[in-house]
């Protein structure tokens, strides 16, 4: 499968505002996107998911799990590299390194992807998207603000959790990687066999590429294609839909219940429109795109609902309508022309960040919307390289 057009930002070093593109005013956007922020971060106790944490530290807290997982804290450390907000970005990151990171036993090198708000660990294993994110926030912070002594040497320890993920269990060491190094696909924990389409972040990969270990350069294009290829086959050709879990071959992973569309599966679109605003769109995120918006164009987000990847509906209703929203606006930007784009982006534009016990991962999903709605959800290059 072709990867991008190579017309994205990556090569431009433009960020389209599709928010101002289709008629919301400058100062509107911006208000929305500080806004945003301080809701999420700030001290509005119905909509804060981020917590400071002694002097020193802070984290952001899974507000319907009561807990704090590697998935939140590398969104909030990707959050406030984007938004130049080193000090909570250098105390999430401390908190991270302090009560997360595993210096022992089979997971030695990655992150416990469950703690309780004190630091505790409640599992002992990682989760890769939660890898991932760190690292790329890790690298982004590293060249837009340099790096300093351990743990803010910002570049060392994103190539090391790199390496980490894709050698652990070489040469008799202990522990699982975290891709599979045949297929050069993401699993959904390292010692299983499947995966997790959302997990699939191919424009993280591209910038792996140039910014890993050297000896690991070619394992990360090579992920970046194999990714793009897997999302074509768990992306239902009709629907759009994708599963929460996927075999490698695409096929849904219903074994516990996971391989209908639902909660993960929401970050798909984004990922997409991400990817779109980076490095381009191709033929199929196009199509993809519209597919996922044509089918949730005549649908309330009162009435979203679980689904197959067929696009039968379950009782079960989505728990977070407003993540989907969010996720369903920001692919817009892989094809902002599309019949339902400007519709998707103006329910978004039109819905509120969330209140109540769930909202911790609709509000993460709303920010990063707002992020690359506004053309501030951006690839930090070194500063020695070209744009």
């Amino acid at each position: 499968m072709g990867r991008a057009t190579g017309t994205g930002a990556s090569s431009s070093g433009a960020y389209r505002n599709l928010l101002l593109d289709y008629g919301y005013s400058e100062s509107d956007i911006a208000a929305r996107l500080e806004q945003t922020w301080e809701q999420l971060f700030g001290r509005n106790d119905e909509t804060r998911i981020y917590f400071p944490a002694d002097n020193e530290m802070g984290y952001m807290l899974d507000t319907g799990n009561d807990d704090v997982r590697t998935e939140g804290m590398s969104y909030g450390m990707m959050m406030a590299v984007q938004l130049d907000k080193r000090e909570i970005f250098d105390r999430i990151w401390k908190w991270s390194y302090r009560y997360m990171w595993m210096s022992e036993g089979d997971n030695a090198g990655y992150f416990a992807w469950s703690c309780n708000p004190d630091g505790t660990k409640r599992a002992t294993g990682p989760a890769p998207d939660g890898e991932e994110y760190f690292a790329l926030a890790l690298f982004f912070a590293s060249h837009r603000w340099g790096d300093g002594p351990a743990p803010f040497d910002y570049g060392t320890k994103a190539r090391e959790l790199l390496r980490e993920c894709l050698h652990k269990g070489e040469n008799g060491s202990r522990g699982y990687p975290m891709w599979n190094p045949r297929n050069k696909l993401i699993k959904f924990i390292p010692e299983c066999d499947y995966t997790d389409p959302s997990y699939h972040l191919p424009h993280f990969y591209e910038l792996f590429a140039l910014w890993a270990y050297e000896e690991d350069r070619l394992f990360w294009k090579q992920a970046a294609q194999a990714s793009r290829e897997h999302l074509r086959l768990a992306c239902h050709p009709e629907t759009g839909l994708s599963p929460e879990y996927a075999h490698y071959d695409g096929t849904p992973n219903n074994d516990r219940g996971y391989g209908h569309f639902f909660s993960d599966s929401y970050r798909v679109a984004a990922n997409i429109g991400l990817e779109a605003a980076w490095f381009g769109a191709d033929e199929w995120m196009t199509r993809e795109v519209r597919l996922i918006q044509a089918f949730f164009a005549d649908k309330s987000p009162d009435d979203y609902r679980k689904y197959t990847i067929a696009g039968e509906p379950f009782e079960k209703r989505s728990l977070h309508p407003v993540g989907l929203t969010a996720t369903n606006a920001m692919a817009s930007l892989a094809d902002p022309d599309g019949p339902y784009a400007a519709l998707s982006v103006e329910r978004f534009w039109n819905t509120p960040v969330r209140t109540g016990r769930r909202r911790y991962y609709d509000n993460c999903l709303y920010l990063f919307a707002m992020l690359a709605l506004s053309g501030h959800y951006r690839i930090w290059f070194p500063y020695e390289s070209e744009q």
